[in-house]
């Protein structure tokens, strides 16, 4: 049977309303009362006791977590992981967007400080220094984003590369472009350098595209660079911007997979329901979650050793209708030389 509020006051000598005050307005009880109220709940595990064990231990019972862009659909699933794990953990979530500005990342950290135990940053912007200056400020475990000194979970994006580099070679494609996301992205930066790598192992090459929004208008944006490339695969820096390409494409009468081939990153749900079925790299949100909160309840409770925790998460690719081999276009759908689309006479 759960503890009552009364069961607390028939301990604590008190009444029920006193408990009350205790828990909820603690400056406007006798100190040696509210001390004793505050113990006997701690003891009998009074629910709700988030306000009790606050005072006792210093502790908020809340993790902040500050994202990039939670429009980006990447990121709720993450959200969900991180708050379903951090229930269990009995941690509340505070969670703030800084809309892909780096500018208000540290200002965000700071402002979040007094409010939680310790703080989980997804995908973050901000430059190494600081990241360590709001490390400094508590608990800090990072997301998609490698730092010395901070515990982070990553994922495996050279891994990742390569397989999506070996689907494509398996099709026949030896020229693939990379439509890459903002400078200032760490895995922008992790999946060039897989896919420079890969390419080099592969024997295939590589050309950057440029850096775009990671945003279905930012892969509507690389569509001239993509066809100017003379690439015959593209692979977006996430799955909005793959999707906005394959629209974009599609606006200029260029058939994917037939004339182009596409691959995204992330294996967001829109992936499976775009027409032609995105190919994409799974990216598991819901390991990266776990391990995130799991790392700061570690640091929470000093469970930590002298090594600094890293999670490394694996990745695997989806094949879907948006990658075929070269020049696979069918011919009842090949353009004219007038720009118009008609069928092919077949003899």
């Amino acid at each position: 049977m759960a503890v009552t509020i009364t069961d607390v006051a028939r301990a604590a000598g008190v009444s029920a309303s006193t408990v009350s005050r205790a828990l909820s307005v603690p400056d406007k009880v006798d100190p040696r009362t509210r001390e004793r109220v505050l113990r006997v709940a701690e003891h009998l595990g009074y629910q709700p006791n988030r306000a009790a064990r606050g005072l006792i231990t210093g502790r908020t019972g809340n993790i902040g977590l500050i994202l990039p862009d939670l429009a980006n659909p990447f990121f709720p699933s993450l959200v969900k992981s991180i708050q379903h794990h951090a229930h269990r953990a009995d941690y509340q979530v505070l969670m703030m967007d800084t809309d892909e500005d780096p500018a208000v990342e540290l200002g965000l950290v700071r402002a979040l400080a007094k409010q939680v135990d310790g703080v989980i940053l997804c995908s973050p912007r901000m430059r190494p220094q600081d990241l360590r200056d709001a490390a400094s400020l508590g608990p800090t475990v990072l997301v998609n984003r490698k730092a010395r000194g901070i515990p982070a979970v990553t994922f495996d994006n050279g891994d990742g590369m390569r397989q999506i580099l070996a689907h494509l070679a398996g099709l026949g494609h030896e020229h693939v472009g990379f439509a890459g996301g903002p400078r200032s992205s760490w895995s922008n930066a992790e999946r060039l350098r897989g896919l420079t790598d890969g390419a080099a192992a592969l024997g295939l090459r590589v050309a950057e595209l440029g850096h775009f929004p990671p945003t279905f208008d930012g892969g509507r944006l690389a569509v001239e660079s993509a066809l100017l490339s003379g690439a015959t695969a593209i692979v977006g820096y996430n799955d909005l911007v793959a999707v906005g390409l394959c629209r974009a494409l599609a606006e200029r009468g260029v058939d994917v997979p037939g004339d182009l081939s596409v691959v995204g990153i992330d294996d967001i749900t829109l992936a499976g329901m775009v027409q032609p079925a995105l190919t994409t790299l799974t990216v598991p949100t819901d390991i990266a979650g776990r391990a995130a909160v799991d790392l700061l309840v570690q640091l929470l409770s000093d469970l930590t050793t002298g090594r600094t925790p890293q999670v490394d998460v694996q990745t695997s690719l989806q094949e879907r209708a948006s990658t075929a081999p070269p020049g696979a276009r069918p011919a009842l759908t090949r353009p004219s030389t007038s720009g118009r689309r008609r069928p092919t006479r077949r003899s």
